[in-house]
């Protein structure tokens, strides 16, 4: 697949390459996609864990051909872990270099501490090599495990696409970077950064629809399986009472664990020893192994 400019991609060419990489979209889906590539808007992705937020950016980098690039938030972070750092180790064994060979007192104080800030000793975090690298794809990966401080200077940086190295000036995309947000709403985002981004609600898919996404991206599994397989996975999520649904991630790695394990139709036994593949939480296992005995009873 050869890299292409995304503003001369048409609705059907983006449902189809991202169906190329073993996303399948839904028209909604695919439309809001389109749209943020068309008007090189950001595209703020919302939903519960494991629906798919983190894929649709990793599916776009592969079908545009583009590098991905990923910062993945966590309370706490700053701007310094998202733009950049000085490699300190190499700027001291450049200062001993320079002292030895007596160049430091040639040069002078002055000339010297201005050499230590040289762009090889430029430590690029995710914003600023998205911004050097573009065209890339940008992920900001829950972006809600951050703070309102780090919001706002993502909302700075989404504004102009530049960031300014007081040591080196300021460093410009050529080409605006497709910037993909991801949420799992464990808090509100603020409107000024929703109103800079497209936004799409990315529930967990229909049945025929994770039918189809496992057949996809695991086309080892034996249909009949994937089917019985995505069935009580569907059932579950109807379950209010766990603690963390399945999300189509664990309906995959359940999908193959149950292939590895040779199975070709979902018995109780099998189902109940492979569970750690599909639930995370101990609590969710003992209820998942009663819905079990409910949902595969002979």
């Amino acid at each position: 697949m050869t890299a292409v400019t995304p503003q001369l991609l048409d609705l059907g060419d983006v449902t189809e390459r991202l169906g190329e990489t073993g996303y399948l979209v839904d028209p909604e889906l695919a439309t809001v996609t389109f749209l943020a590539l068309r008007m090189g808007r950001p595209l703020l992705l919302e939903g519960e864990p494991g629906t798919g937020k983190t894929a649709l950016a990793e599916a776009i980098a592969e079908a545009l051909d583009l590098p991905l690039v990923r910062l993945q938030c966590y309370e706490g972070i700053d701007a310094t872990q998202a733009l950049y750092d000085w490699d300190f180790p190499r700027q001291v064994l450049h200062l001993r270099a320079l002292e030895a060979a007596g160049g430091a007192a040639a040069a002078g104080g002055l000339e010297a501490e201005k050499s230590l800030y040289d762009e090889r000793f430029l430590l690029a975090r995710p914003v600023l090599a998205a911004l050097q690298q573009s065209p890339a794809v940008l992920l900001v990966d829950e972006v809600d495990r951050a703070d309102d401080e780090f919001e706002a200077f993502l909302l700075e940086v989404l504004s102009t696409y530049q960031v300014t190295i007081p040591e080196l000036g300021t460093v410009r995309a050529a080409t605006p970077p497709i910037v993909v947000l991801t949420s799992n709403r464990t808090r509100e985002l603020h409107d000024a950064l929703k109103r800079r981004c497209l936004y799409h609600w990315i529930d967990h898919p229909a049945l025929e629809r994770e039918v189809a996404i496992v057949r996809s991206r695991a086309p080892e599994v034996a249909e009949s399986l994937t089917r019985q397989v995505v069935e009580v996975v569907q059932g579950l999520r109807a379950d209010t009472g766990l603690v963390k649904p399945p999300g189509v991630a664990e309906t995959l790695d359940w999908a193959r664990a149950l292939h590895h394990l040779g199975t070709t139709d979902l018995d109780l036994a099998t189902a109940a020893a492979s569970l750690g593949a599909l639930v995370k939480y101990r609590e969710d296992a003992d209820r998942v192994r009663v819905a079990l005995d409910r949902m595969l009873a002979p």
